[in-house]
């Protein structure tokens, strides 16, 4: 049965205020980070294929002639370390004998290296920046490449986009939502094409079926950020909810920088443990206690250049309940501490587990593809946004004219915003920063343009 003249007529004029109102925030909030976000997913995309990325690039310096001998770990880093013109800080262990190890090499001018070595002869193979191409794409979708301050700020800067990628789905799930005006679109729908229909119906439709994975995405990478993945950090520790007890007392200690573990993970990430037998050092010796530990490779050791620290043995797994470290004394072999995901807190749990489903390990081929689908989603929503502002764009964009939707007044309009944005500020401060700001922005700008004469 159809509606009737009256509530077809009535009912867009009902839902008018509340939903012009997120609709103006959904747009404002999708030209402000979808540029971002479109980086995000590119570069995550393109790590979701690390491994074969690597591979292509690297094949000539990773493939060695598979031998029955092995040249001692001394002699890997004594190579790696000429060649590199710096210190050995961490070795990388490969799964299978015709693979090169990697030695991470660090320069006295803070420069990296990577240096392919051969297990068997200790003959370097190649030398690269450090991680080559992948760490480029991992750099690039932190935005850490640059480090130092801008480095910081730019991490600053991604924490608040990943904010406001939620106010975009949270207000695009309003506007998809049924209601007495037409609304969800679940298949492409044939209308007039001057509404245009398919970039509209586009746009609805992937953010429907990949909305999910894309908040996910951007949850799971949230303990990452500067501000917010500290402040977690900070209460999962407080809480007793992450890192497991020291096996003494008070033994954990924060690494400098340049001694961080290599692939420690977020929950044991920058910590180590003393060595109670002072600076006596032996690469062979920890290497040995892995392989007595059964732990499987890959695996890398981090060799710290405090003297009196232990080395730091994690595996390289693809499922977090496979995740091990291991802390060993360098100058007897005994194992300090075996840290296993069994003896992480449940707050560790869940972080380091949304961790591993974000990079698309946890679950094999699947999860690979189903975070890429999310990444090809956000550039369709991103073109598909941008085709239907171009079609309903204003003559002349002068003026501050930019197709925006116009602002609605009365108390239902601004209640709509408030009740999805306000929630996602407290939970996000920087987030809730931002909106303060655009706010005043919005504010000035409206005021500004009511006191401009009316062009004749």
């Amino acid at each position: 049965m159809g509606r009737s003249p009256s509530m077809q007529a009535k009912a867009p004029d009902v839902m008018s205020g509340a939903y012009r109102a997120v609709w103006r925030w959904h747009f404002y909030a999708g030209v402000l980070v979808m540029p971002f976000l479109m980086l995000l997913a590119l570069t995550g995309g393109l790590y979701l294929f690390k491994d074969e990325i690597d591979q292509v690039a690297n094949r000539r310096m990773i493939q060695v002639a598979p031998a029955t001998t092995q040249a001692t770990p001394e002699a890997w880093i004594a190579s790696a370390a000429a060649a590199g013109g710096g210190r050995a800080a961490n070795v990388l262990l490969p799964a299978a004998p015709d693979q090169a190890v990697r030695v991470r090499v660090d320069q006295p001018n803070g420069v990296q290296k990577t240096v392919f070595v051969d297990p068997h002869t200790a003959r370097v193979t190649g030398v690269i920046p450090f991680g080559g191409v992948t760490e480029v794409i991992k750099k690039l979708h932190s935005l850490s490449l640059f480090g130092g301050a801008t480095g910081k700020a730019l991490n600053i800067l991604i924490e608040i986009v990943a904010g406001w990628t939620i106010v975009l789905c949270a207000t695009g799930l309003y506007l998809w939502w049924p209601r007495r005006r037409q609304g969800a679109v679940l298949v492409p729908q044939e209308t007039d094409a001057r509404r245009r229909p398919f970039w509209r119906d586009l746009h609805a439709l992937v953010g429907l079926y990949v909305g999910g994975i894309i908040l996910f995405l951007t949850v799971t990478g949230m303990p990452w950020s500067a501000v917010w993945g500290d402040q977690v950090m900070g209460a999962v520790k407080a809480g007793g909810w992450g890192r497991p007890p020291a096996p003494v007392a008070g033994a954990w200690q924060r690494a400098e920088h340049h001694d961080h573990p290599a692939g420690a993970g977020w929950t044991m990430e920058g910590i180590v443990l003393p060595s109670p037998n002072g600076a006596a050092q032996s690469l062979s010796t920890v290497v040995a206690a892995a392989e007595a530990s059964r732990l499987p490779r890959p695996y890398t050791v981090s060799i710290p250049a405090q003297p009196g620290t232990a080395y730091t043995v994690t595996a390289q797994v693809r499922r977090v309940q496979d995740s091990r470290t291991l802390y060993v004394d360098p100058a007897k072999g005994s194992v300090l501490a075996d840290i296993g995901f069994d003896r992480f807190g449940p707050g560790a749990k869940a972080i380091e587990w949304g961790v591993y489903t974000h990079q698309g390990t946890q679950f094999g081929q699947i999860n690979r593809l189903i975070m890429l689908a999310g990444c090809i989603g956000v550039w369709l929503l991103g073109v598909s946004g941008l085709m239907m502002w171009w079609k309903r764009r204003p003559p002349s964009l002068s003026r501050a004219r930019l197709g925006g939707p116009i602002a609605p007044t009365g108390p239902r309009a601004r209640f709509a915003v408030l009740g999805i944005v306000i929630p996602l500020c407290i939970l996000y401060p920087l987030t809730g920063l931002s909106l303060v700001t655009v706010l005043l922005l919005d504010f000035a700008a409206r005021r500004l343009m009511r006191r401009r004469p009316a062009v004749s």
